[in-house]
């Protein structure tokens, strides 16, 4: 596997729709105000996180069961920012629609802005031909409520080309998260 630039990227992007909207270059203002930056970089693309939340909290005692989610314990929020609770975390959706070859494998991680002030950002990796908005998981690890910024960069994905396809695609294998286009709470 190798890592793909900026020119594959974009390439895959304008012709195969792999990321949509797309953006071609880094963006660090929107009109003319500072924002976490977003869009192509040099070996991956910066994704940006939408303004539908979905923040834990436990106010009625559920317990984490990932074969028996309590949507109860979330509440819905949207807006321009989120505030994450201290030592909790959210679940939000891109603001882009990701394509994934069959020859290729995504990783996403989060950026050095938000890991800096404590929040680690968690995606699974896109499998091969996987495609949707991706479901992100925004950790606070500090014991102050942490602020996220909605339409902004939140995560950097990085395209991995295999040397041959794969024998079995996620949607060969009909996965449970194909073509999502909400926030998708766990299901076994």
């Amino acid at each position: 596997m190798s890592i793909q630039s900026d020119r594959w990227i974009r390439q895959m992007a304008k012709t195969h729709g792999m990321i949509e909207p797309f953006e071609d270059k880094q963006v660090r203002y929107v009109d003319e105000e500072k924002v976490i930056s977003y869009g192509l970089s040099s070996y991956g693309y910066d994704l940006r996180v939408g303004n539908e939340f979905k923040i834990f909290t436990n106010k009625s005692g559920a317990i984490i069961d990932p074969k028996n989610f309590n949507e109860d314990a979330f509440i819905h929020h949207e807006g321009d920012f989120c505030i994450v609770p201290p030592n909790s975390f959210a679940l939000a959706k891109s603001v882009e629609h990701f394509r994934i070859p069959r020859d290729v494998l995504v990783l996403c991680i989060g950026k050095s802005t938000y890991a800096r002030c404590g929040i680690i950002v968690n995606v699974t990796p896109f499998e091969p031909e996987w495609e949707g908005y991706v479901v992100l998981e925004i950790s606070n690890t500090t014991p102050l409520p942490a602020k996220i910024y909605a339409n902004e960069g939140l995560a950097q994905v990085l395209f991995y080309k295999a040397s041959d396809v794969c024998e079995t695609s996620y949607a060969d294998r009909k996965g449970r998260y194909m073509s999502q286009q909400e926030i998708v709470l766990p299901h076994a």
